[in-house]
C-alpha cells in the first residue's frame, strides 16, 4: 500500500514538472524549421552544381551532407543549435543535421573526461545504435536484394 501512495505522489510530481506545450504552434515551428533545413540543402546543392557545372548530382550531394553536417556541428558548438532544437523540436532532430547534433552534443558533453575515454567513447552514445540498426538493416536488406 505504501509503494502505491509512493507511486501516485512520483506521478504528481513528474505531471506537475513536465513542461506544458501546445501541440499546434509546436507542429507548425517543427514544420517550417525542417523544411528551411531542406531548402538550405537544396540551395546548399543548387549552388554547388552552378559553380561546378560538370560536376555529378551524386557528387554535388555528397559535398552538400558534408556541409549541413559541418554547419550543424558549428552551430552545436557555439550553442545556436541547441536553441533551434527547442524552438523546432522534431524539424530540426529528424533531417541528417539532427544526426549531426547528436553526435557533436555529445563529444561536448564529455570532452573534459579526455580524448580517449570522454569524446572518442561518448560521441556516439545517442547515435551509435542509429549507425548499428542501419548497417544491419542495409545488410539485411543487401542479402535480401542478392536473391531477388
Amino acid at each position: 500500500m505504501e509503494s502505491k501512495k509512493r507511486n501516485q505522489a512520483y506521478n504528481q510530481y513528474v505531471q506537475a514538472r513536465i513542461p506544458k506545450t501546445k501541440p499546434w504552434p509546436s507542429l507548425f515551428n517543427s514544420f517550417w524549421v525542417g523544411g528551411l533545413i531542406c531548402i538550405l540543402g537544396q540551395g546548399i546543392n543548387d549552388l554547388l552544381l552552378l559553380w561546378v557545372p560538370n560536376m555529378a548530382q551524386q557528387t554535388a550531394w555528397g559535398y552538400t551532407l558534408i556541409i549541413l553536417i559541418f554547419l550543424a556541428s558549428f552551430l552545436t558548438g557555439i550553442g545556436v543549435y541547441d536553441k533551434i532544437g527547442k524552438f523546432a523540436g522534431g524539424g530540426s532532430i529528424v533531417p541528417i543535421t539532427g544526426f549531426s547534433n547528436s553526435i557533436s552534443s555529445a563529444a561536448l558533453e564529455f570532452k573534459n573526461e579526455g580524448i580517449i575515454y570522454g569524446l572518442c567513447v561518448k560521441m556516439f552514445t545517442i547515435a551509435g545504435p542509429v549507425i548499428v540498426c542501419g548497417v544491419v538493416a542495409s545488410i539485411v536488406v543487401g542479402i535480401v536484394y542478392l536473391f531477388i
